[in-house]
């Protein structure tokens, strides 16, 4: 395994931000890292990097602890956090030596980096007039530089435009297919377009733990009807396939099958047979924003 984490919990006085939490990545996957704001991802990554321990469990990177083996472990890793800390009045190719040097990383290694990286035209820029995605990927050159089996990814993406996050994705799925990658977000789409599995975190503990394929797998659908009057839950759940019934606000209703079979026109027969009439009715497959929603709401 890339990195095992068990049984890790850490507490800032009386807030307890992560509460025993245990996950395995093995090399080469791309894992996202998904949870509300406030939920542990930062704190979690920050154990991992070593800039924080834990007051319980313990978490290896590349088979080296984080507490008894942190120079080993930050040799292991390339890390990217959320607010990248660059030099804004140094040229880009002038801070990824400075770079190397902290690392002991040969010169040869940054034109290297800096053409995989898509630098090539910024390098004699300087980082403060660069595009906020142009600055990311400065980011995520200097935590390759010194060629980590291991990235950890805090909200790569957060404040950039579309175009950008189109660029920033490809390229963390390009560097993907050599790393083992951790990519922290809220950002249910980010998972979707980059991610070979998804790990939900909300209020300190882990929720759930998926391949993507499992769910884009999941035969499951909600069907949200509006009828003209209060109906009970109790007759929506003799339909075939009803797994859960929910009044979601005055008549309107969320139903929920365990098919991926249109329920629809059994749906509308229900309220035909009923003599109730149907205002609304739409379908939607449950997918990971519907299931983040469900667990962290």
């Amino acid at each position: 395994m890339s990195i095992t984490v068990s049984n890790i919990s850490k507490s800032f006085g009386n807030q307890k931000a992560l509460n025993n939490v245990s996950f395995s990545i093995q090399k080469g996957e791309i894992v996202g890292f998904l949870g509300p704001n406030g939920a542990g991802k930062s704190t979690m990554m920050r154990i991992l990097t070593t800039y924080y321990k834990a007051n319980s469990g313990e978490a290896e990177v590349n088979g080296h602890n984080v507490l008894t083996s942190e120079q080993r472990v930050q040799k292991s890793i390339g890390y990217l956090p959320e607010h990248n800390p660059l030099y804004l009045d140094m040229y880009v190719k002038e801070y990824l030596a400075f770079n190397a040097d902290v690392y002991q990383v040969a010169k040869e290694r940054i034109d290297i980096i800096i053409e995989q990286t898509g630098l090539t035209v910024e390098a004699h820029k300087k980082i403060g007039q660069l595009s906020k995605g142009y600055r990311q990927r400065v980011g995520l050159a200097a935590a390759l530089l010194h060629d980590p089996d291991v990235l950890i990814l805090d909200e790569p993406t957060t404040g950039l435009d579309p175009n950008q996050l189109i660029e920033i994705r490809k390229l963390i799925k390009e560097i993907g297919k050599e790393k083992t990658i951790l990519l922290s977000t809220h950002i249910m789409k980010e998972v979707e377009a980059v991610c070979d599995r998804v790990i939900i975190i909300n209020k300190g503990e882990i929720v759930a733990d998926k391949k993507m394929d499992e769910l884009r797998e999941v035969e499951e659908q909600i069907i949200e009807v509006e009828f003209d009057y209060r109906v009970e839950e109790m007759l929506l759940n003799k339909l075939p396939n009803v797994t859960h019934v929910k009044n979601v606000g005055g008549f309107v209703y969320e139903v929920t099958f365990n098919t991926i079979k249109d329920m629809r026109p059994a749906v509308f027969d229900f309220a035909h047979d009923n003599e109730l009439k149907t205002l609304q009715l739409s379908r939607k497959n449950k997918n990971l924003e519907s299931l983040f929603t469900e667990l962290t709401s």
